[in-house]
């Protein structure tokens, strides 16, 4: 690199070299990023023989044998920059005396390269010198070896024009489950839902402004925690390594992708580094209250506070918000649709008193709130029975039991798996080994090594239910995040155990699972005796799911049948059963009011006996009180058929579709009508046969027959205008009921009396020629 280019690169990393107390310098980071677009946008617009210039230095020589990587400015010109005056001639040859071929030797490859690629190269290559020069001023030996590492690999995508992609031990985001961000979400929920709204978003301010904070930290080199013991200090320096790769560096270099600090990474991260970011936080709210807007600070005052709540939820082993499951309970959902409700009718009032605003009609009416209250103290009397579960009881939802045995703490679900980046719990490993066995022992088909191998696959997981300490069952799967679908590999329940909901319940518990981590999709391969299973629990052999979503990544198995799964975000399916329970006790208990109300009775109806066919609904008596109301619908136009408005237009597009029908390569059994001496007992039993031939001939036939029937139509005018012709009257009796007609000119044809219709029409049809486009013309 010249001069110039270490000037500006060495300049871009100020906030790396300077910043290592996390993040106190947040405007000069963003100046930094700033700078570096800023020399991106000057390069782009630089002339495209200096662009060719640039990229030759990082691009090796055409020439024979020739090894060099990139060419050199001659020794005369070392000092001059091709990013501001210095434009070289395409027959200066490389310094490297190795190489000594001209330009043109390093950029012949490069001519099919449009301005956009050309560009995407050039901000590659400014890349590449910001972490050379981070490289070389860093001096922690660690983070060193990761710019080296991340400075070679761009510079051979640079080589190569591809894209810059990390493969490796350090896996791919995300790293943990739940996430940071996902874990403070629940935090928020399990700790201020009882608040009111303006609290709440308060504190919800409070959460995003703790998570752009971590998002923009410079967290410590691990050289630097010596407060970690050997088991932490590794699983930081993990993690340090990650951060950088994935999340730092990819701030300043567009290059690779980037991914926000919150979002891929979990609670072993937040919790190596909580206690340093709380008291570094703490610190900036004493320092930058005062200088903070009026806005902001009711918001900056709650963040020690909310630091604090976080801090006991991070440290303890058991806390909810870490739970992978995590779900609202019954309370916060009823608090939180309160707050929706007010806030829709805060809403709908303001738009009600605007002026400007149209009122719109609804053809139903919202039922008032107490008569929603008086329904649900009703259902919820312990002393409550509907009518209809006296004589009709309710069938209850195969996850009953189990639901009621979760409760009491009976049965529980774990999500377990191994890893080979972090330890495994001994009691993980105990239940891996036990669906192990239930596995192989309900599914005799699979090979005992083929079980093994997946189970403890790190890249599979498996939902345990655990009864008494040990797995009863389970479902092993595999999700492909960049795909959107999750694979359901192994799904079984000891055989003692089955038939009490488990299955449904486990299944219930897997989509929940799913759907807090955006995955909306199910695939499995399912034999003949699990078909009915997973249609049960929502499966079905309509595949909605592409198939290069899913080919190569889900495994096929013989004589099995793929199904599918599609997840809605918005359920909970544990509860599915149980909401929608309470939604019909709710809708029968508000009929059995409002039949209560109208207590009139009104006498049957005698009009039909009086001879009435039918009477319009709006006039049964009674049915007004209880709540009925006319629904009115706007009368639909008929829709006028196309022969009525043009048959030839009609006959050619049904011709064409019967022509690619024809050409299908599926269509060869049905080009011809079934030759009845091949097949002699066809016909008996196929009474309307049909082929493509047959509606070739039908076709034709209908065209012809709509062409005479527009021939008729026209002489039946011609010989109403003729009866009502007075130049007629004095003709013969033998000519009163003759026509005269005309043919157009060029046709040969002589003005003839015709004296029947039909005779009228055969003339016409004889002078039909076909035309161009191959309909007929007169």
């Amino acid at each position: 690199m010249n001069d110039h280019s270490k000037l500006v690169a060495s300049e871009v990393k100020t906030e790396k070299l300077d910043d290592r107390a996390g993040g106190d310098r947040e405007a000069t980071r963003q100046d930094s990023i700033e700078r570096i677009l800023q020399r991106k946008h000057r390069v782009f617009l630089l002339p495209r023989n200096q662009k060719l210039t640039k990229l030759s230095m990082y691009s090796a020589c055409q020439g024979p044998d020739c090894r060099c990587t990139g060419w050199k400015t001659p020794e005369e010109n070392r000092h001059k920059d091709v990013e501001v005056d210095y434009c070289p001639d395409f027959q200066e040859e490389c310094r490297n005396p190795n190489c000594k071929h001209p330009l043109e030797m390093h950029i012949s490859h490069l001519g099919e390269v449009n301005d956009d690629q050309t560009n995407e190269l050039l901000g590659a290559i400014v890349d590449v010198e910001n972490l050379y020069m981070s490289m070389l001023r860093e001096t922690d030996t660690d983070t060193k070896k990761v710019y080296a590492y991340l400075f070679r690999l761009l510079r051979q995508c640079i080589l190569t024009r591809s894209q810059a992609v990390i493969r490796g031990p350090l896996g791919d985001p995300p790293f943990e489950h739940p996430s940071i961000s996902k874990a403070v979400t629940n935090f928020v929920l399990h700790k201020y839902s009882h608040l009111s709204q303006g609290e709440l978003e308060t504190m919800t301010e409070v959460a995003k402004t703790f998570l752009h904070c971590l998002n923009h930290w410079n967290f410590e080199a691990p050289s630097a925690r010596k407060d970690l013991n050997h088991e932490d200090a590794s699983n930081y320096k993990i993690n340090y390594t990650r951060w950088l790769v994935f999340c730092h560096v990819p701030a300043f270099c567009s290059s690779l992708r980037h991914f926000e600090t919150s979002i891929v990474f979990g609670r072993t991260l937040l919790k190596a580094v909580y206690q340093y970011v709380y008291q570094q936080l703490l610190t900036k709210c004493k320092t930058e209250k005062d200088r903070m807007p009026p806005e902001k600070r009711n918001m900056l005052s709650q963040l020690p506070k909310f630091l604090e709540a976080l801090k006991h939820e991070v440290v303890n082993e058991d806390s909810q918000i870490w739970d992978p499951n995590f779900k609202p309970t019954a309370s916060l959902i009823l608090q939180k649709t309160k707050r929706q409700h007010e806030a829709a009718s805060s809403s709908s009032a303001k738009k009600s008193n605007d002026p400007k605003r149209y009122k719109r009609d609804s053809d139903c009416e919202d039922l008032p709130d107490d008569v929603v209250v008086k329904a649900l103290k009703r259902i919820n009397d312990s002393n409550y029975t509907s009518r209809a579960e006296v004589v009709f009881p309710p069938n209850a939802p195969r996850d009953e039991a189990a639901k009621a045995e979760e409760n009491r703490r009976e049965i529980e679900f774990h999500v377990v798996g191994n890893s080979l980046t972090k330890p495994v719990t001994k009691e993980s490993m105990l239940w891996l080994l036990g669906l192990h066995s239930v596995f192989a022992h309900q599914l005799p088909g699979m090979p005992r090594e083929y079980i093994s191998q997946l189970v403890f696959d790190p890249k599979h997981k498996t939902l345990a239910l655990i009864k008494d300490g040990r797995p009863i069952g389970g479902i092993c799967f595999r999700t492909f995040a960049s795909q959107g679908f999750t694979e359901i590999v192994f799904c079984a329940v000891t055989s003692s155990e089955q038939v009490k909901g488990y299955g449904t319940h486990l299944m219930n518990h897997l989509k929940d699972y799913s759907t807090q981590r955006g995955i909306k999709h199910f695939l499995t391969y399912a034999d003949e005796f699990a078909i009915g299973y997973f249609k049960k629990q929502g499966f079905s052999k309509d595949i909605k799911v592409s198939r290069h979503v899913y080919a190569g990544y889900i495994k096929e198995y013989e004589g099995a049948t793929l199904m599918h799964c599609e997840l809605h975000p918005s359920l909970i399916y544990t509860q599915f059963s149980s909401v929608i329970r309470k939604q019909k006790e709710i809708v029968k208990e508000l009929i059995a009011q409002r039949q209560q109300e109208v207590q009139k009775v009104h006498p049957g109806l005698s009009c039909f006996k009086e001879g009435l066919r039918s009477i319009p609904i709006e006039s049964i008596p009674g049915l007004r009180e209880v709540g009925w109301r006319p629904q009115y619908r706007a009368q639909r136009a008929a829709r006028p058929l196309e022969e009525s408005a043009d048959p030839d237009k009609l006959a050619n597009s049904l011709n064409v579709v019967l022509q690619s029908v024809r050409q299908h390569s599926a269509a060869w059994p049905f080009l011809k009508p079934v030759n009845p001496t091949e097949v002699p007992d066809y016909y008996d039993h196929i009474k309307y046969p049909m082929d493509l031939k047959t509606m070739g001939d039908r076709l034709k036939n209908n065209c012809a027959n709509t062409l005479e029937r527009y021939f008729q139509t026209k002489m039946k005018e011609i010989e109403l205008e003729n009866e009502s012709d007075p130049e007629d009257d004095d003709d013969d009796d033998d000519d009163e009921d003759c026509v005269k007609v005309t043919p157009k000119a060029g046709y040969g044809m002589k003005t003839k009396a015709i004296s029947t219709q039909s005779s009228v029409v055969d003339l016409i049809r004889a002078e039909v020629k076909p035309a161009e486009g191959g309909v007929g013309t007169l």
